[in-house]
């Protein structure tokens, strides 16, 4: 019997996109603030429709995570502007609005 590791690769991917995508929304919002979600909306999008061209299950699967991943994160933006103003994370005082 053959080992398939495609489910662990999978696997680990994922939790790598979660664990980038707390780095990247909190870093997106404080130079750029939130307003930039329907961007990242977007982009999150083109990326899973991206994956629907894929030859290969893997990178198919691979690609489709990583853009659930940034959809996700769109949606976090303006969760993480209300975390900035509850005084949770810093805000940039170099931004408009900034504290």
């Amino acid at each position: 019997m053959r080992m398939n590791p495609t489910g662990l690769i999978l696997g680990l991917f994922v939790l790598f996109c979660i664990g980038f995508g707390f780095l990247w929304v909190i870093k997106l919002e404080y130079y750029f603030g939130a307003g930039t979600w329907k961007a990242v909306l977007l982009v999150g999008i083109l990326i899973c429709l991206a994956s629907l061209l894929m030859p290969d299950f893997t990178t198919s699967a691979l690609l489709g995570i990583f853009g659930g991943s940034v959809v996700w994160g769109a949606t976090e933006l303006p969760g993480q502007a209300e975390r900035v103003q509850r005084g949770l994370f810093p805000a940039n005082p170099k931004r408009k609005g900034g504290k």
